[in-house]
């Protein structure tokens, strides 16, 4: 069935007015109308260096993505606001495919870059972002909307990696994960694993931090073991981040069940310009 979807899938970059109020029942339908963007917002993103893009599966809407110019006081880029996905047809790559998209649009517009922000212990949202398309995480951004009182949300501090993909690079990280210094050492718990303690004394090219691959689940069976986990991953992200190194990576942890290894890896040189978006 997947094979099926993706081959008949069709990407359209959207304009009409019908196609934006589609948007928007689907958007309401994947979160809530009241999470959805006014449909003369999206007139305006659409018209002013922004845009949209559908995916369509025997002419039905099944995915969007939405796009607008951003502007640091010094360059423009990309902001990727948000994609929104049926809830029948997820788990078939159809958000990967509507990504590629956006980045195709993306250069044929003059954008070098494209930025999004992702929670780090998601980490079916790193598997895509780093793994699959290549981007990169220079900065962490602590609570960037405060408390949040939606399932994925409550109860934990919003802390988001702010990505960064670099439209013209081709380059891919070759490391793997194995025998690299990891920050987090782990110990083992009712719940899978715990930080037994950090490490911010690292000065390797390539290190590695581990993290949960079951995060939401975590949260339900012990919010206060998941809290820790975003206290620990916020102080040592945050030290190497400001300290030379950035992630470029994610990789399952062939060590320990159900971990994750985030690989981090000091310079800058071959992934673009440095920006400082938030």
């Amino acid at each position: 069935m997947k094979q099926d979807i993706q081959t008949s899938l069709k990407i359209r970059t959207l304009h009409s007015l019908e196609d934006l109020e589609a948007v928007r029942r689907l958007e309401s339908l994947v979160w809530s109308f009241e999470d959805s963007v006014p449909v003369n917002q999206s007139v305006a993103v659409v018209k002013n260096g922004g845009f949209i893009l559908g995916a369509y599966y025997h002419e039905k809407l099944i995915g969007f993505q939405y796009s607008f110019p951003g502007f640091d006081g010094k360059k423009v880029y990309l902001v990727s606001h948000s994609l929104g996905i049926h809830p029948d047809f997820r788990k078939f790559g159809i958000g990967e495919i509507l990504k590629r998209a956006q980045k195709n649009t993306a250069g044929e517009m003059g954008y070098d870059v494209i930025t999004w922000t992702y929670d780090p212990l998601e980490t079916v949202n790193g598997n895509l972002n780093l793994h699959k398309l290549g981007a990169v995480v220079r900065k962490y951004i602590p609570n960037i909307y405060g408390e949040m009182s939606d399932q994925l949300n409550a109860g934990i501090a919003t802390d988001r990696f702010l990505v960064e993909w670099w439209v013209r690079q081709t380059n891919r990280n070759s490391v793997t994960g194995k025998n690299l210094h990891c920050a987090i050492d782990l110990k083992e718990c009712e719940h899978g694993w715990l930080v037994d303690k950090v490490d911010l004394t690292l000065n390797q090219n390539h290190i590695s931090v581990s993290v949960p691959g079951h995060f939401q689940e975590i949260k339900r069976a012990n919010l206060s073991l998941a809290i820790d986990w975003r206290k620990k991953t916020r102080e040592v992200f945050s030290h190497y981040l400001n300290h030379g190194w950035i992630v470029t990576d994610l990789v399952e942890d062939k060590e320990h069940h159900g971990q994750y290894l985030y690989l981090m890896e000091k310079g800058e040189h071959q992934y673009g310009n440095q920006t400082n978006h938030s």
